[in-house]
């Protein structure tokens, strides 16, 4: 495996053979399930070439602790209409900032085992928690623990090593950290909003555009729409989308300032479209 033995992390930093424990004449290996759930194991470069890892069910099934609060689930994708798999609240977290970075085009739980051997031939694998692919066809390989030290010496095995096959391919591996309690909680009430029902009618869309043209407070602006029963459905969803853009650093509330979006958008008869980029935090700061 080229580039293992001398590896070097994004960051520039090295990675000598006693920090980055791998067997470099042996490489790594992903392990799936195919389309009918048979599993397959093929060498990481061709995978991550040949594979859409975005589109397979998860490897193996996130674990259930007991005791814990919030266990596995499904989180229900406003970028792929299909619902991914979740293992944690922090997973879900990141889930949602992924699903609303325009983009993100796939996104996945748990769908592939990375399998390498230690320098002393020993075999070791690791299951990331998501997947993500972009628009460029690059993508994101990454774990998200609950707290910084989760995981142990075994995760930061694993890291070294998930950062160092991810290189390989021109793919990203992080460690994400869990969301600061406001932020969460502002993008887990507009998610609610996320689904295309809560669009609006016809012709909502240039009226949202032109209401909020320049930032005004959150009520301003949809009292001159109309009722906020009928309108605020509406502005969740353009917030969520980054049509419109609001300040997610702080709790939202009725005075809060929206204004244009980050995101490009585009009105018409079917609806409001999207291109642009969003930031690493999933956008929406004004």
């Amino acid at each position: 495996m080229s580039g293992v033995d001398g590896w070097a992390g994004a960051d520039g930093s090295a990675g000598p053979a006693d920090v980055l424990d791998v067997d470099g004449r042996a490489g790594f290996e992903a392990v799936f399930l195919d389309p009918v759930g048979q599993e397959v194991r093929q060498r990481w470069e061709d995978a991550c070439v040949a594979v859409a890892f975005e589109n397979l069910a998860p490897v193996s099934a996130f674990p259930v602790v007991p005791g814990r609060r919030w266990g596995p689930g499904l989180w229900w994708s406003a970028t792929t209409g299909r619902h991914v798999a979740s293992g944690s609240n922090a997973m879900r977290a990141r889930l949602m900032v992924l699903d609303r970075d325009p983009q993100v085009t796939g996104l996945a739980g748990r769908p592939v085992r990375l399998v390498w051997r230690d320098r002393r031939g020993r075999v070791r694998s690791w299951v990331p928690q998501l997947f993500a692919r972009y628009a460029d066809g690059t993508a994101l390989v990454a774990d998200c623990p609950g707290h910084a030290e989760a995981g142990g010496e075994r995760a930061l095995r694993a890291e070294q090593a998930a950062r160092a096959a991810c290189d390989l391919v021109g793919w990203r591996y992080r460690r994400l950290e869990p969301l600061d309690a406001v932020f969460a909680a502002n993008l887990r009430w507009l998610a609610g909003y996320r689904h295309p029902r809560y669009r609006g009618r016809p012709g909502v869309g240039d009226a949202l555009l032109e209401a909020f043209a320049r930032p005004r407070p959150l009520l301003e602006g949809v009292q001159a729409l109309g009722t906020p029963m009928t309108v605020l459905p509406a502005v969740f969803h353009a917030l969520w989308h980054g049509w419109l853009a609001v300040s997610l650093e702080r709790p939202l509330h009725q005075g809060v300032l929206v204004g244009p979006g980050s995101v490009r958008a585009m009105a018409g008869s079917s609806g409001m479209g999207t291109a642009g980029v969003a930031d690493d935090c999933g956008g929406g700061g004004m």
